[in-house]
């Protein structure tokens, strides 16, 4: 009971960070894994919940007029492509290798939060005015993003915002409605390669997505303020946290 109470709230929160800018799955990966979770069956089953929250971010911005299915769609498809790849190679991996990874993005993510080279980003450019080599360059690189999003995800807010302000340098909430479609299509694609394996745990998918939802709805009514500022604070604690106790680095110091 505790437990579920535990997830529930772990994913309200990370459903709001993913909304407004990334870093979720940096929470709910490791309280799966510390719930006693397999790193490959806490993989699987935190995309139940990236599922949900997607969809209720999607249809609140949509509903703010932050929409553009042409772009969206086609960034998500190379995203699909390479999220398979990525979701094949995530469940071969051993547990061991799957948690010093996941603490190496954490520390990776967090020096991204203390550098923010979006605050320093290209002038802002019409999607429709893009050149073919952008966007080409776009695709190529949409391509990876799905790939890491396949084999690992957490973080990957970080990085597509980062993506897509160096390629559009759009604003933040233009940017986050372009990335909870995109990560929604590419996400489906390889809940199904995790699901084919067996590689979830039904219960507390469905318990974190309820969390997940609460949350994107909240972040995404929210995201059109700038709240970004506090929610790094957290996310800093959290990934320090987190890192080391994936890295070992607990043991060391006490």
């Amino acid at each position: 009971m505790k437990e579920g109470i535990l997830i529930l709230i772990v994913g309200m929160l990370s459903g709001f960070m993913n909304t407004i800018g990334g870093g979720g799955s940096l929470l709910t990966l490791p309280v799966l894994i510390f719930a006693g979770l397999p790193s490959a069956v806490a993989n699987g089953t935190n995309r139940i919940a990236l599922m949900v929250q997607n969809l209720v971010a999607v249809n609140t911005f949509r509903n703010k007029g932050y929409f553009n299915p042409k772009f969206c769609i086609m960034l998500g498809a190379p995203a699909v492509l390479g999220s398979i790849i990525g979701a094949q190679m995530a469940v071969n991996i051993s547990g061991n290798t799957f948690e010093k990874i996941l603490g190496i993005v954490m520390l990776v993510v967090l020096v991204l939060i203390i550098w923010r080279p979006e605050k320093n980003l290209i002038k802002s450019i019409d999607i429709e005015d893009l050149s073919n080599i952008r966007k080409a360059v776009a695709v190529i690189a949409f391509f990876f993003v799905g790939f890491y999003g396949g084999f690992i995800q957490a973080g990957v807010g970080f990085i597509i915002i980062l993506t897509l302000g160096l390629i559009t340098g759009k604003s933040l909430v233009e940017i986050n409605s372009l990335k909870v479609f995109i990560i929604g299509i590419y996400m489906l694609s390889s809940l199904v390669v995790f699901i084919a394996n067996g590689k979830i745990d039904w219960i507390l998918g469905i318990v974190l997505a309820i969390g997940n939802g609460i949350g994107a709805y909240i972040g995404s009514n929210f995201a059109v303020n700038k709240g970004d500022k506090w929610i790094r604070r957290i996310i800093f604690v959290a990934i320090m946290i987190m890192a080391a106790k994936l890295l070992g680095v607990h043991r060391v110091i006490f």
